[in-house]
């Protein structure tokens, strides 16, 4: 017989963390992410990052994930919650003119899991199943080719708009999805 089941003092500490690695991300960018800013912004001991995670790397590739796997949920929810093509247009349109898809701060995050990617297979990785999955949303209301042209629209037109810092022509926007919807087949 063992002794007593030790149970976590915070059984939320993983998540927090990743959490706050993806805030400190947006703050301070991947290339000044450290353990110590992390542990700070969570509000754990720095020990509980070496606890929970293997490496700096590998807190980097699951809050990278964590991400995805989140704006793939609102993705999918817009698209699948269209009742058809036409409405499938309207929720595109939403998901690239409105905080539907990314919140600023998560936009800010995206580029910099973009350029990690370059660097880390594992991330590269996260990437590609986040396409993966957005082209699956998408495939309910679109053909395979306007799909892969609508999920880069979704994706780059509002990476755009955060250099640009003017409002998105929304009837541009809703006018371009509709033409890849009738006219890529």
């Amino acid at each position: 017989m063992g002794g007593p089941r030790r149970v976590a003092n915070d059984p939320l500490r993983k998540q927090r963390i990743l959490d706050a690695t993806l805030t400190v991300i947006a703050e301070q960018g991947v290339h000044r992410t450290t353990h110590r800013r992390i542990a700070d912004q969570a509000g754990v001991p720095l020990g509980s990052l070496t606890y929970h995670f293997e490496s700096l790397g590998a807190i980097l590739e699951q809050a990278f994930e964590l991400l995805a796997a989140s704006m793939s949920e609102r993705y999918h929810t817009a698209l699948t919650g269209a009742p058809d093509r036409l409405a499938a247009c309207d929720a595109v349109t939403d998901l690239i003119c409105g905080d539907e898809y990314a919140t600023n701060q998560e936009l800010t995050i995206i580029h910099e899991m973009y350029a990690y990617a370059n660097h880390n297979p594992a991330v590269a990785d996260a990437c590609r199943r986040w396409m993966g999955r957005s082209r699956d949303s998408l495939a309910v209301h679109f053909t395979p080719r306007a799909c892969r042209a609508i999920d880069a629209l979704i994706e780059g037109w509002p990476m755009h708009q955060a250099w640009e810092r003017e409002p998105l022509d929304r009837a541009l926007v809703r006018a371009t999805v509709l033409a890849i919807a009738e006219q890529v087949r």
